[in-house]
């Protein structure tokens, strides 16, 4: 288990992280800095530049068994953080406002415990680019160093703001959303503001939208139909007083708790597009797609009872989380993968928020609930 002088090194390294966020697709600096801890821990095997930035590291044990893959990110975002904390962060506009820093932290806390080798098996240790866009997960699975990699087992985090700190939350079945982002771009013909009949506005159909996407919102979080459609940005013509408009774009978030029920919210919205004037050109883009995160039931009673063996309040949750996670990536590519939660604090600032942080006093009990995970598993396989 974690010692108090590793705690120091863990809570030091979060440190120096938060200070020099990236966001997807730039973690150039993170996964080097990553890559320079791993190889100082000792790992048997370094694979770099997975589906972008991602890093990959071996810990082998001394007999053939299942292989236990456990993943954070690396990303941050491009949000500007608000804070005086001597350590916040030194890069404009970006931050480490999801608490991946932490999470990263904890997964190296799993490669310290990891210098005494499993006694069969290995476990994978991945640090995942690009989830805040969705892509990160996918690309490390189509890099094609992955079939050296793919796991039997993947277990990952994430924490949550406004639960106890340490709870841990387990949900078999869909423990978070999926979600995709719809942009409608519309393009007709613009004319001068005293004679709008002369072109081909876009506000028309722009106004039909705003009013009948919404709507396609349907049930709660703990409905088996639950559906949600947020419209995030829209935008018309020109900021002037003289052209009437002749483009415009809208984007809705849709979000709902499984793939099927994304299929048939999809095809909702698109019914909606076809409805508008047929003198409009119109564009329809997808973006940050991500998949259910769906829980295997064996693999989420692993982390059950591990949370037990390390003394851990249990929330077992009754409905996913309603934000979005392409953890869900893991499972739909064979593996028997659960995302587990960390409670952060009742009065700990959300996810994304200007002034949120990642506790440190999670970083010890994130490494030794992954390591009891791991003792789990490969400790079955003995014999």
């Amino acid at each position: 288990m974690i010692s108090s002088e590793q705690t120091t090194y863990l809570t030091q390294l979060r440190h120096d992280l938060h200070r020099q966020p990236e966001i997807s697709g730039e973690e150039a600096q993170t996964a080097a800095r990553i890559v320079q801890e791993l190889t100082r821990a000792g790992a048997d095997q370094i694979w770099q530049n997975l589906g972008g930035y991602g890093v990959a590291a071996e810990f082998r044990g001394t007999k053939p068994g299942p292989t236990v893959l456990i993943r954070c990110e690396l990303d941050g975002l491009p949000i500007k953080e608000e804070s005086t904390l001597p350590y916040r962060s030194e890069v404009e506009g970006k931050g480490h406002l999801c608490g991946h820093d932490g999470h990263m932290c904890m997964v190296m806390g799993v490669a310290l415990g990891l210098a005494k080798r499993p006694a069969r098996g290995r476990v994978i240790l991945l640090f995942q680019p690009a989830e805040e866009t969705g892509f990160g997960a996918q690309a490390v699975i189509d890099d094609p160093r992955w079939p050296e990699i793919r796991p039997d087992y993947a277990f990952a985090y994430h924490n949550v703001p406004g639960r106890p700190l340490g709870e841990v939350g387990l949900r078999a079945g869909p423990a978070n959303c999926a979600s995709r982002g719809m942009q409608i771009l519309l393009h007709g013909k613009s004319s001068h503001a005293a004679a709008p009949e002369d072109g081909v506005s876009p506000g028309a159909a722009m106004a039909h939208l705003m009013q009948h996407l919404p709507a396609l919102s349907a049930g709660t979080i703990r409905d088996a139909d639950f559906g949600l459609s947020t419209l995030t940005h829209v935008r018309l013509g020109a900021p002037t007083f003289g052209i009437a408009p002749g483009e415009g774009e809208l984007r809705v978030t849709l979000r709902c708790m499984t793939d099927t029920r994304m299929e048939s919210l999809i095809h909702e919205t698109q019914a909606i597009v076809g409805q508008i004037d047929e003198r409009l050109e119109v564009a329809v883009n997808w973006h940050d797609v991500f998949s259910t995160v769906v829980n295997d039931i064996g693999a989420t009673d692993i982390a059950r009872q591990a949370a037990h063996a390390q003394g851990l309040s249990i929330h077992e949750m009754d409905h996913p989380m309603r934000w979005s996670e392409d953890f869900g990536r893991f499972g739909l590519d064979g593996a028997r993968a659960t995302m587990m939660f960390l409670g952060a604090g009742e009065s700990q600032p959300q996810l994304h928020n200007p002034d949120y942080d990642f506790p440190d006093a999670l970083l010890p009990l994130g490494a030794d609930l992954f390591l009891t995970v791991i003792a789990h598993i490969l400790s079955a396989h003995a014999g």
